[in-house]
Formats: structure tokens, sequence, C-alpha cells
């Protein structure tokens, strides 16, 4: 008899341990698979996971994209790409040829695809390696000229200008009667290198032009390129002769953006140098705004332009065909007209640099139609070095310690000089953890981050929205800017609140589904990630529901009581429900700060990952 009764429960064990091992397999062949399903889309900015990234999964339901809000920084992108961390698609703003060069022979050659023929050769020309390949396509233009208060130039009967000597004419009338004609914000680095650029895009843009911008950009060169002495000697003098023409001084280098729009706005300011956007938020105010090119010494007119972002893909995807065309369906829908649409900001017009979209002008921009259909939207040169050494160059050109010999001197030295060492190591982890998610458990990188920044604010539980972290947790060594990186760079702030097991199910719930004026999922990959507890969703045509919230394995009671972390963008905890619900405060500090804080005290020690979330 007894040994019946152990027969029959060493079968039952037997059979226990067969099917937690065949529970096991499925579980990992179903990750697999995932994995496999997955295309990872990083996106600079958060305002474009919140418009943009749904948009493209709506249109592709069949594929699992996991969008991720990367860092507008090629540095971020070069290091993921040493420590095999490279994203499927990327896409980066503040980008030039230049900096992007060492990610060549890591990104797949879109010349002969369909979405690089579409690009007009003006544009595409930018970002032909010198070997014919492309690796990098933009998006839609953001247009920078000259903002102008019409109703000003109408009461001191001042014609608008139409060319360069007309625009000069302009800013002494208005000085004559106490009225400034001309400035712009020259506190910032961008502001000086495209009134640098803007100047001379007619020449920039010649055979001789785009001679040096290749070679500057060549990733096959392996000596520093500076200033050729052809273009940018008389680019340096144009600028010198803008600074007088304009009354250009040291005093409009302490200018920022708000003291050049409030001196617009009172009337004391005819022209300034900025973004179409500024035209609708003037006209909204009441004041006839109109927006005008820079105007080039020969007669021509040209937008400078920066494109909302560049794409690439990773060439890895070449070596799996359905990955590869699942990657181009991808990019299609992101270059696609209605996507485009979704990437500007109100009051501004669809600029594309491609055929296959339709430039649609609104009134903001009827003063530069003829520009535009002259593919006239020059693309600025954008590496670190020109930004940095704009900065330092222009300033002193601006407070007369440069001429414009010195200016260029000045400049093609300080873009020879050899890079300073690299930082050093401030993390060293030791494991990777894949930024995957998978429906049995969640997202192992976003965990590790989650559990980490619950030990370091002390909290019984973590609830982050689903763009707080930029990635998967590599076996690297990182320094300080790379650990800044690792933290969602778009003002990503924590939110504190003690609340009941209740509240604590009706919080998670918000961020699961969605409330008005918060963030709401649109993928997988875009539910929040959860520390302290774990949950159960449903996933329903119309969105996620939440089933099950557990602590420890037992369900969360309503007396419970917990210290709660929230991680989200300040937009989206102002808009929290607080009728009949938690109250939380805060918000005060950056998590990137909190974050790059702790790992500087030394020793810091990344979590474990934990299974917080079963979907199904």
């Amino acid at each position: 008899m007894k040994k019946k009764k152990r027969s029959r429960a060493l079968s039952v064990l037997l059979m226990m341990v067969a099917a937690i091992v065949f529970l096991s397999g499925c579980g990992g062949k179903r990750a697999e698979k995932e994995d496999a399903d997955t295309l990872t889309v990083y996106l600079w900015s958060t305002n474009l996971y919140e418009k943009y990234a749904p948009y493209i999964q709506e249109q592709l339901p069949d594929i699992n994209i996991e969008f991720v809000v990367g860092n507008n920084d090629l540095d971020f992108y070069r290091f993921l790409n040493e420590n095999d961390g490279l994203p499927d698609i990327i896409t980066c703003c503040r980008f030039s040829l230049h900096d992007a060069s060492p990610l060549k022979d890591s990104l797949m050659d879109l010349s002969t695809t369909n979405a690089a023929g579409a690009v007009y050769d003006t544009y595409l020309n930018n970002f032909m390696n010198e070997d014919g390949s492309v690796n990098w396509l933009p998006v839609c233009a953001d247009a920078h000229g000259f903002v102008v208060n019409k109703d000003l130039f109408e009461e001191y009967d001042i014609p608008l200008p139409t060319d360069y000597e007309s625009f000069v004419s302009a800013c002494r009338a208005f000085d004559e009667v106490g009225i400034r004609g001309f400035t712009a914000d020259y506190h910032y680095d961008y502001t000086c290198m495209e009134t640098l650029q803007g100047l001379s895009a007619t020449e920039l843009s010649s055979a001789a032009g785009r001679k040096w911008r290749t070679a500057y950009s060549d990733p096959d060169n392996t000596k520093k390129e500076g200033l050729d002495g052809t273009v940018w000697p008389e680019a340096f003098e144009r600028m010198e002769q803008f600074i007088e023409d304009t009354g250009l001084s040291e005093d409009d280098l302490d200018l920022n953006y708000d003291d050049v729009t409030e001196m617009y706005k009172s009337g004391k300011l005819a022209m300034y140098f900025g973004s179409s956007s500024g035209v609708k938020m003037f006209q909204d105010q009441g004041i006839n705004t109109a927006f005008l090119p820079f105007f080039q010494e020969n007669g021509e007119k040209w937008l400078m332009t920066t494109p909302y972002f560049q794409v690439a893909l990773n060439r890895d995807l070449t070596q799996d065909e359905t990955r590869r065309q699942k990657a181009m369906k991808v990019l299609n829908v992101m270059l696609s007209d209605d996507a485009q649409n979704r990437i500007i900001y109100d009051g501004q017009d669809l600029l594309s640099y491609s055929q296959d979209v339709d430039i649609r002008l609104t009134e903001y921009l009827k003063d530069v139609k003829s520009v535009v259909e002259e593919n006239h939207m020059y693309i600025r040169i954008a590496s670190n070095d020109f930004f940095a050494v704009s900065k330092d160059v222009v300033s002193k050109m601006i407070s007369g310690e440069y001429d414009a010999e010195q200016a260029y001197q000045s400049f093609n030295a300080q873009l020879l000089e050899e890079e300073s060492t690299s930082e050093n190591p401030v993390l060293d982890s030791q494991n990777a953890y894949s930024n995957r998610f998978h429906s049995s458990g969640g997202n192992a990188a976003y965990s590790v981050m989650a559990n980490t920044l619950r030990g370091i604010y002390g909290t019984d539980v973590l609830i982050a929205t689903g763009n707080s972290f930029t990635g998967s947790v590599l076996k690297a060594e990182y320094t300080e800017k790379m650990v800044g990186d690792m933290i969602m760079p778009n003002d990503l702030s924590a939110y504190s609140c003690k609340m009941s097991g209740a509240e604590l199910k009706e919080t998670v719930r918000n961020f699961v589904e969605g409330y008005q004026g918060g963030f709401i999922p649109f993928n997988r990959g875009s539910l929040p990630v959860l520390s302290g507890i774990s949950v159960e969703i449903r996933e329903t045509d119309d969105g996620y529901t939440l089933s099950k919230v557990t602590r420890d394995g037992k369900k969360v009671q309503d007396d419970d009581t917990f210290t709660v972390t929230c991680l989200a963008i300040p937009k989206h905890m102002e808009a929290y429900p607080t009728e009949d619900h938690a109250v939380f405060t805060g918000g005060d500090t950056s998590v990137e700060d909190t974050w790059i804080e702790y790992v500087l005290e030394g020793d810091a020690i990344l979590a474990e990952p934990e299974d917080y979330m079963t979907l199904r």
C-alpha cells in the first residue's frame, strides 16, 4: 500500500516537473518568437512617441514595433553600436554626416530604395557618401528665416525687403526711428551657426561647396578636414558685412529666445531670425507677421532648413529577408505624407524633401512659396564641431574681437584640432539585458532600471511610463554622459504619494488604460514599467485592461498602504485626475539628474530584473 502511494506521488511529481519544463520551453520559444517578430525604432523626442509612433503602429498592425525615446545625439548610437546594442531603425535630429561616419559600416545602404529615389537630388546629395551609398534619409523640413513685423513696416512706410540691399536699407530706416531693425538670439550655438551658413547658402550649395562638404563628411577620410580656401573665406566676409549692416554688437550675445520675442511683441524689433512657427504665434497675437528667406548676394533666395530628423536602418536587417521587408514597410510609413503631417508643429507647413509628399503651404509661408518651389531649402551642416566652433567664432566676430580673416583662421584651426581624450567610466555593467517586451514578464532592461530607481527613491512601488528608459542595459563601461543617456531625455520627472491599495490599483489602471491628458499606451511596448508589484493585463481591440495587481504573489488589498513613485513627463502628471484620487507631489528634480547623482556617488549596482507583467 505504501509503495503504491509512493509510486503515485512520484508520478505526480514527475508530471509536475515535466509540465514546468514544458511550460518553460514554451515560454522560451514564445520569447524567441516575440524577439524575432519585433522591430526596434528609436525616436529622438517624446513628442514623436505620442503622435507619430501610434500612427505608424496603427498602419502596420501585423508588425510589432518597440518604440524607444532614445537621445538626439549620435554619440549615443555610436556607444550602442560599439556594445552590440544598435537598434533596427534610428532617428536623430541633431545630425551631420560627419558625425555619423563611424556608423557607416553598420547601416544599410538605402541608395537604391524607392524611399531614397523619392528625395530630390538637391537634398539627397547632402546625405550621399563619396562611394555613392546613402545611409540616412531626411524627413520634412523645419524652415528657418526672418520673422518680420509687417505692421511696423506699414506704420513707418518702409518697404518690405525683396533682396539683400533692401533688407539692409530697412534695418537702417528702423534705426533712424529708434526701432531695432534686426537681431536674434545669438546666445545659442545654432543661431550663430545657421546665420553663418544661411548668408552663403548659394555658395555652400554650389559644386565647390558640395565638393568640400563631401570631403568633410567622408567616413573613409582618415585625416581631419578643415575649411576649404574657396567657399569659406567668402562666407566669413559675408558674415562680417552682415554684422556691420545690421548693427550687431556684443550686447546681442546675451539675448535669448524670450528676450528677442519680447522685443518683437512690444514693437521694439522689426525682424529676427527664427522658425516659421513664429509667424502663426504672432498672427494669433494680432501682429501682422510675414516670413522671409535669406537674401543672397547674387539675388537668389534660400531658406535655412533643419530636417525634423534623419532616419537610418541597421545593416543586420539584410541578414534576414523577412525582417528587412518589415523594416522597409516601417520606413515607408515613417516617410509617408500622413506620417510627416504628424511630425510638424502647430502652425507650420509641411515642407518635405520627398517628391512623393505634396508641399502644402499655408498663409504663413506664402511669401516664400517661390523659394520652396525652386528647391532652395538649404540643409545646414550640423556636426558637433560646427555647433561649438560656430558659437565661439561668430560670437567673437559680433563682439569685434575677430575680423573675417581671423574668424576663418580660428574656425579652420579648431576643426583640425585633435579630439580630447574620452571620459573615464563611472558605471560598469556586468550583464546585458534586452529591451524587447515579452508578454510573459515585461521588459527586462526596463525592469533593471525601474528596480534600481525604486531603491534610489526608497519607495514601495515605482510606476514608469513606457518611454522612460532609452533601451537595453548593455554589458559595458558607461561614462557619465552615457549614464545620463540611459534615461529618457525629455524632462522625465518623479512624483510621489502615499496611498491605499485601492488607490494604487486605480493609479496602475490609469497608467495601463490611459486617462484624459495623460499618455495612452498604443502597443505592447508602450505599456508602463512596474517595480514592487506585478500585474496581469488583457489586450483588447480597444486597448488594454488591467485585470490583477499583486505584491509578493498576493493580491493587493484595498486597505493596504504603499509609498508610490511615478515617473512621467510633467504635462502628463499635471493632467492626472485628482478628484477622489491620490494627489502626487514632486517633479522638481529630473529623473536623469537623480540617476546620475546616484551613480557618481560610487559603487552603483544595478538591480536584477523581475517579471512584472503578464499580458494575455
